[in-house]
């Protein structure tokens, strides 16, 4: 008997080959996807069946850079400082924020971050965090969260310096370690090595970090880049290009993840895709923080799309990017920004058993169930087009995760939904008071 049956439904595929399907089935047993085709459920016995009809079922989305430390940020009231560049934006907002962090701050922020994302039809979000008044157990913390709501994720702490020195880097990195080996019981949320920029992180702090990597041989997630401060704090303190210097400690790996990256030069770019290092870009992110727009995007080979903690929604962000790679006079069309944002897929295959990213016997069930009515024929030429121009989150309907049901017709059986978010306003007002009071 299969676990779940999804019946005479439309199939749209999100990664080249584009491609469209009507009128078929999809059957599920356990977590992968054992049969797709016209028929393919006839005389199938299912623990569940769901009426596909008027539906389109396409691969999840893959959020490739979160910080789950902002869930309780959204509209939040500190008196803040002059933010007139990208450092003082740091101080004076996210570094106060992530200060201000506990435990149960940090649980209420990964149910919330969670649930915005598998609504939005997100069923893996890559996390970077951040808490260092709570460092020890705070990624079992965030993991909490993850599993709870039932979302796939992987989970990292941000290696820095910035408020205590070598002792913090050394908590981080131990941390990191402790992930490392609780997540290898969980088949939903995975570890991956964090750090915050190479700005905040010493040489000794990547040497430990290329060692955890050694050792374990999980991968980095870092910021880079993201501000010409970066690039320059790393000419002058240490003379070296900042992908020279992570390179110099083995931290370039094949399942590494660099965000944001505007200012990386064209030996950078080039060195980065000779080793597959994964690149994620966050439009939103970079026009809200006034940043700039990397220049080479075009020639980055692994490159993934992130929202850097602006919330899960991913139908968003791409229409964002797309709009403003155009407004940049650049040359991509949606296709290209369609098959990035499924490439996260590629780095999820890292660290997760099994292959993701379509919907195809053999394939791990990570899907979304619209309702998305199309008002022009969709087929496999315009579907990349389609997914810019006109879905939304608003057509999901239900999503599905290693083959179960976790939202279903908008809603979720397994959660009192309403009182997460009751709970959650409470803790952010108190949150936002602690960081009032914290100086820049």
């Amino acid at each position: 008997m299969a676990d779940l049956v999804i019946k005479n439904t439309r199939i749209m595929q999100t990664e080249p080959p584009f491609q469209v399907l009507e009128g078929v089935d999809i059957v599920i047993d356990g977590n992968t996807i054992t049969k797709v085709g016209k028929d393919a459920a006839k005389g199938v016995a299912a623990k569940k069946v769901i009426d596909g009809t008027d539906k389109t079922v396409m691969p999840g989305n893959v959020c490739s850079h979160h910080h789950y430390y902002s869930g309780l940020s959204r509209g939040m009231l500190i008196q803040a400082g002059p933010q007139r560049d990208f450092i003082q934006v740091l101080k004076e907002w996210w570094w106060r924020l992530d200060r201000g962090l506990d435990e149960e701050a940090c649980y209420y922020s990964s149910l919330i971050c969670s649930l915005d994302a598998i609504m939005a039809g997100t069923t893996t979000a890559i996390d970077h965090h951040a808490s260092p008044s709570y460092i020890a157990g705070s990624l079992d913390t965030i993991a909490k969260g993850m599993e709870e709501v039932g979302i796939r994720g992987s989970t990292c702490y941000e290696i820095t310096d910035r408020n205590g020195g070598m002792a913090e880097v050394e908590a981080g990195v131990e941390e990191s370690r402790r992930f490392i080996e609780r997540s290898k019981k969980s088949s939903l949320v995975k570890a991956m090595i964090g750090g915050h920029a190479p700005f905040t992180i010493p040489n000794e702090g990547l040497k430990l970090m290329g060692d955890l990597v050694e050792k374990t041989k999980v991968g980095i997630h870092l910021h880079v880049a993201e501000d010409r401060y970066d690039v320059a704090h790393s000419h002058h303190r240490y003379g070296m290009d900042i992908v020279d210097r992570l390179d110099e400690y083995g931290l370039l790996t094949d399942n590494a993840l660099l965000v944001h990256g505007l200012y990386l030069n064209e030996d950078e770019i080039r060195k980065i895709n000779e080793r597959g290092v994964f690149f994620a870009h966050n439009p939103r992110s970079n026009m809200n923080n006034h940043v700039g727009y990397c220049s080479y995007i075009q020639d980055v080979k692994n490159l993934l799309i992130g929202t850097d903690g602006c919330g899960g929604n991913m139908f968003e962000e791409l229409k964002i990017g797309f709009f403003k790679h155009k407004d940049e006079g650049l040359s991509w069309w949606p296709p290209q920004y369609v098959e990035a944002l499924n490439r996260g897929y590629r780095l999820v295959e890292k660290y997760f058993d099994g292959s993701f990213g379509r919907v195809e016997a053999g394939m791990v069930a990570d899907l979304v169930i619209t309702d998305y009515h199309n008002p022009t024929p969709l087929v496999q030429e315009n579907a990349a087009s389609h997914f810019i121009w006109g879905m939304s989150s608003n057509c999901v309907e239900s999503v599905i995760v290693d083959g179960k049901v976790v939202m279903e017709n908008r809603a979720f059986a397994h959660l009192d939904v309403d009182e997460i978010y009751r709970e959650a306003a409470k803790v952010a007002k108190r949150v936002w008071k602690e960081v009032d009071t914290i100086a820049p």
